[in-house]
């Protein structure tokens, strides 16, 4: 991969909004950002350790989402953690795209996704990056390795990337890998596979389909305050009992486009409205800059990334869509 700080760049674009925080909560398993205004919520998983020194605890509500959005870079796991649960408040904000809910069965809702791929992974060699509790129960039904940074039974270290993504038929990747910075690298290696992009840490992006992502598995919050006392509270799979359920999306060139024109449309219109804004800002005589004019320079940076976004899709739509005729 060229640019392995592409991700975040477009993380960041998406996340041009003036909305600031309301709630920002860091559970023992999930950390939840709820944002004013927008009146959204984003999640993304605590770092798996407990610390008594974050400098900023208790200074973060009322901030701007962009303001903790920007601590993507940063490689402090708790700061990067924030940064991707405002970035999702941000985006989960804005209309999921076409995508199937998966339904599940009470007891494992957090495995909803595995049930939905089960019929195409038998006998595949399938990995999981991130150790999903109970995906234990498909040791039979695949050629399974599951690697963790932390392995327990018979979990893999997650060095084994290196030599079981290249060959792997199906990789099913935590979308925790993009705070913690190993996205660029496991989706390069997984490059040959169906790979899955899943969690709820995951940011609904139509570009992922550039990192050779094939099915965005998600979640939709349902229940904004049932999963915020849930995830308060401890809860790790019991989130999906309480407040959201999974959502896929597949990420074909068709799919990817129908997704990314409703999106350059919706940022164009946003950016029509603020140029309108601050047209009437001058007009009535104002000398000092325009309020918003910090979020126009964002809108226009999304835009224009979108835009680039667009060519390479269009491009390898219409090849496929030669191809087949």
């Amino acid at each position: 991969m060229s640019n392995p700080k592409r991700i975040y760049e477009l993380l960041l674009d998406h996340c041009s909004s003036d909305a600031v925080v309301d709630n920002l909560m860091i559970g023992l398993v999930w950390t939840l950002c709820q944002s004013k205004g927008k009146a959204a919520t984003g999640l993304a998983m605590s770092p798996g350790f407990a610390t008594r020194t974050l400098a900023w605890s208790g200074a973060l509500a009322g901030k701007p989402v962009t303001d903790l959005a920007a601590w993507i870079f940063e490689w402090d796991p708790y700061q990067a953690t924030v940064a991707m649960a405002a970035i999702n408040s941000c985006i989960n904000s804005r209309p999921l795209p076409e995508s199937v809910a998966v339904e599940h069965n009470g007891e494992q809702a957090n495995l909803a996704v595995f049930e939905y791929f089960l019929p195409q992974l038998h006998d595949q060699k399938v990995v999981v990056i991130g150790h999903y509790p109970g995906i234990e129960r498909y040791k039979d039904r695949m050629q399974l390795s599951v690697l963790e940074k932390q392995p327990t039974a018979e979990d893999l270290p997650d060095s084994a990337c290196e030599f079981l993504l290249p060959n792997a038929d199906w990789v099913f990747l935590t979308a925790s890998s993009i705070p913690n910075k190993t996205f660029p690298r496991l989706a390069e290696l997984a490059s040959n596979a169906k790979t899955v992009l899943m969690g709820p840490t995951l940011p609904w992006l139509p570009q992922l389909h550039e990192f050779g992502i094939d099915y965005l598995a998600g979640v939709e919050v349902t229940d904004a305050e049932a999963l915020y006392h849930a995830a308060a509270q401890g809860g790790g799979v019991r989130i999906f009992n309480h407040g959201l359920r999974y959502r896929i999306a597949e990420l074909t060139p068709a799919n990817s486009l129908s997704w990314l024109k409703q999106q350059i449309a919706d940022c164009a219109a946003e950016r029509t409205l603020l140029n309108a804004e601050m047209e009437s800002w001058y007009a009535a005589g104002n000398s000092s800059r325009f309020p918003a004019y910090q979020l126009l320079e964002r809108v226009n940076s999304r835009l224009s990334r979108l835009d680039s976004s667009y060519k390479p899709l269009w491009d390898e739509y219409a090849a496929n869509s030669h191809s087949t005729h």
